[in-house]
């Protein structure tokens, strides 16, 4: 009997254990298996992990039993034999064109994550209220599309080429202009040279570091890179102007400039010839001191370097752009197509001696944000696709796979102040996760064998990437249909 009665003791305690243990077992909604996890920040692999995510939210990240023993979800996903990556971010695009082109500007942003890019930085178009509102839709859920982040309006001069910009012809209307835009919620500033006053530019750069926002921009012939930074310019766009730094007669040229004693071919043909090493280093510490980051662009520079020799009218991703858009290539298609040879010449050895540089900066310690500078008017530098081939080009420069990879993942959430939440896979971090078919610390291509992506906790896994592409296919086959009637 005592026997008896001891077997039945064990055997509640037994059943009573049970329900305890399924109740001690956290619930994720998603759990990754299996997977390697590239730590960027220290550019090695830790293999078989798993990773689970709960809402928008990374809740755990270990050794692959480890975690799978502690928590169950709705939803797995099978990462043996991939590779984790924290989310693509492109820190360069824009949105333009018109009115007109708004629906096929907005049927870009699937294709970003499609491509695995979580988060874009919009450096101002000709649309920027519309773009503002696509950030709200997208961070409430009325819209699909990657975490976006705009600096609305840009801040020019007065009458500029661009369109869609608030003109400024005194300190007065640019204390207006930043008040406008701290009024808008931006996330930062863009500030650009085409009729701004170079006193103007400066004086913007400073209200806007004054009003809290990051200020970036493009730097006026007559001010010098070193006068940007003095005034708290937060990133430099386009790598030319990095170049530009390394002059060791930037001030004189500069200054030469604005007085009206050379034009602006003369001056750019001075700065050309007058790069220095030493100058250059001294001006990239600068730079690494002040934090200001560097966002190359090379892809643009690259393809409009070699439209004399680079034939684009077949390329396959062209049937995800609106005709609307394509048109706007037109007229960098036009006038490269004018150049002379000793043009065209010019243009190669340009586009090589910036972009010989970038390594330079990365030695000196300043960060290189990715960034495209896709949209409308750059003619073949498509969003979704022009991040990786930034990336490779990156490689091709001098850069390592890692290095390249930090400044298409951490870079971007270091220069907002982001990489608490931001850049990494672990506890904590937003649920913005790319799995990739193949390690792009050995080949940086391999950004582009996306298998799933997870955006803002959503899994979205090969079949529906393809289905947004093929919608997007769809579209503009629609599109150019009715451009033909």
């Amino acid at each position: 009997m005592v026997r008896v009665r001891i077997a039945r003791i064990a055997l509640a305690a037994a059943v009573s254990f049970l329900p305890f243990q399924a109740m001690a077992r956290d619930k994720a909604d998603v759990l990754i298996r299996h997977a390697t996890v590239i730590d960027v920040e220290h550019a090695r692999t830790i293999p078989d992990q798993a990773v689970a995510t709960k809402g928008d939210r990374i809740v755990a990240v270990g050794r692959d039993a480890d975690v799978a023993k502690a928590w169950s979800a709705n939803r797995q996903v099978d990462g043996k034999g991939r590779f984790l990556i924290p989310g693509l971010w492109d820190m360069h695009v824009h949105f333009g064109g018109g009115p007109a082109l708004i629906d096929e500007n907005k049927a870009l942003l699937p294709l970003y994550v499609a491509y695995g890019i979580t988060t874009i930085r919009d450096c101002s178009g000709d649309l920027p209220y519309d773009v503002l509102n696509w950030r709200g839709e997208i961070a409430s859920g009325k819209l699909f599309g990657p975490t976006l982040l705009s600096s609305g309006p840009k801040i020019e001069g007065v009458k500029p080429v661009w369109k869609g910009t608030l003109e400024t012809g005194s300190e007065a209307d640019v204390d207006a202009a930043v008040a406008k835009l701290v009024a808008l919620k931006v996330d930062f500033v863009k500030i650009t040279d085409s009729t701004l006053k170079p006193d103007l530019f400066l004086y913007a750069v400073r209200k806007s570091r004054e009003a809290g926002l990051r200020a970036s921009g493009h730097i006026p012939m007559a001010d010098t890179v070193g006068q940007a930074v003095d005034a708290g310019i937060s990133s430099i766009e386009h790598l030319d102007y990095a170049f530009k730094a390394g002059v060791k007669d930037e001030a004189r040229i500069a200054a030469d400039f604005g007085a009206g004693r050379i034009t602006r071919a003369e001056a750019q043909a001075q700065l050309d010839a007058g790069f220095d090493p030493e100058t250059a280093m001294a001006a990239y510490r600068n730079l690494r001191e002040h934090h200001v980051f560097v966002t190359p662009t090379l892809n643009i520079e690259r393809t409009l370097a070699y439209l004399d020799s680079d034939d684009h009218t077949h390329d396959p991703f062209l049937a995800y752009i609106g005709p609307g858009l394509r048109k706007t290539y037109q007229w960098r298609i036009d006038r490269a197509a004018k150049a002379t040879p000793e043009q065209i010449a010019a243009r190669h050895r340009e586009y090589a001696q910036t972009a010989a540089v970038l390594p330079m900066l990365e030695k000196a310690g300043v960060t290189i944000m990715a960034g495209t500078d896709a949209g409308f008017l750059n003619s073949y530098d498509y969003p979704a696709l022009g991040l990786h081939q930034e990336l490779a080009l990156y490689v091709k420069t001098g850069l390592t796979p890692a290095e390249a990879l930090a400044a298409a993942t951490r870079a971007g959430p270091a220069w907002f102040g982001k990489l608490d939440r931001y850049g990494s896979v672990e506890t904590g971090k937003q649920a913005d996760l790319v799995l990739l078919d193949r390690n792009p610390l050995e080949d940086i291509s391999a950004t582009q064998s996306v298998n799933t992506v997870i955006l803002r906790g959503a899994v979205e896994d090969r079949a529906t990437l393809d289905r947004l592409l093929a919608e997007a296919r769809e579209k503009v086959s629609k599109w150019n249909a009715e451009a033909a009637q």
